[in-house]
């Protein structure tokens, strides 16, 4: 399998497992120091629920906002992330309004589009660190490792379906991760390390916008939700 042509294409794979997506919000430049006070309490409380997550998984709905044509698109699914002993595991199964499979597994992202009994492969090996650190985010990532990877800042507390959560405003360190989502915000309830909602900004305008819900924790996920459920006649395509 040969390798992608750049970490910008990687990224974008990542994001299509995740369904990154969002709409404009403000973004503060100088935060008060109560706010310094409550991210660092709420960095802290990440990272010591990071040390017992294990997994999750959700329902899941998303928009993705195209700026060029000025239009939106929704579609609805399921989504799962595990920790392994060599890494991360994803897997998305978008139910509407396209049955698709998405897994990222074994520094591979796999798409199966089932209406056309296809799967697309692509090797990530190159960028495994800055992948899986990608798709941990919101998902049992440390409070220190986001504060090293990016400038976080609390951009206020918002309740979304009578939860109040944290909303976090991230700009990436990495120039190369910048140039690909230059703005990301997640919404997070700080007291049981659940992510509600995840935004990401392209430099172009185009954005994707991503809502959790029914989250659940630690449960034992089936292995086979990380495996494609293909047919005899699947053709297989790597770029």
């Amino acid at each position: 399998m040969r390798k992608l042509p750049g970490f910008e294409k990687s990224l974008r794979l990542l994001a299509i497992v995740l369904l990154f997506a969002g709409a404009a919000a403000a973004w503060p430049c100088v935060p008060s120091p109560q706010a310094a006070d409550d991210l660092n309490s709420i960095l802290a409380k990440m990272n010591a629920n990071a040390a017992t997550f294990k997994s999750a998984q959700a329902d899941v709905e998303f928009e993705t906002y195209d700026a060029v044509v000025e239009e939106k698109t929704l579609q609805k699914g399921r989504i799962y992330f595990r920790r392994t002993g060599s890494g991360v595991e994803a897997a998305l199964d978008l139910t509407s309004p396209v049955p698709k499979q998405v897994i990222y597994k074994d520094q591979k992202v796999s798409i199966y589009d089932k209406n056309i009994d296809q799967v697309t492969e692509y090797d990530v090996g190159k960028y495994k660190q800055q992948a899986e650190a990608f798709l941990s985010l919101g998902f049992g990532a440390r409070g220190d490792d986001l504060k090293r990877s990016y400038d976080v800042t609390l951009a206020g507390w918002e309740t979304i379906e009578g939860v109040k959560t944290a909303k976090l405003a991230l700009v990436p360190r990495d120039e190369k991760t910048r140039n690909t989502y230059n703005k990301i915000m997640i919404w997070l309830d700080p007291e049981r390390d659940i992510l509600l909602q995840q935004q990401f900004f392209e430099p172009s305008g185009n954005y994707r916008l991503t809502r959790y819900r029914n989250m659940k924790l630690n449960a034992k996920i089936p292995d086979d939700v990380f495996r494609l459920k293909t047919t005899g006649h699947t053709r297989i395509v790597r770029p």
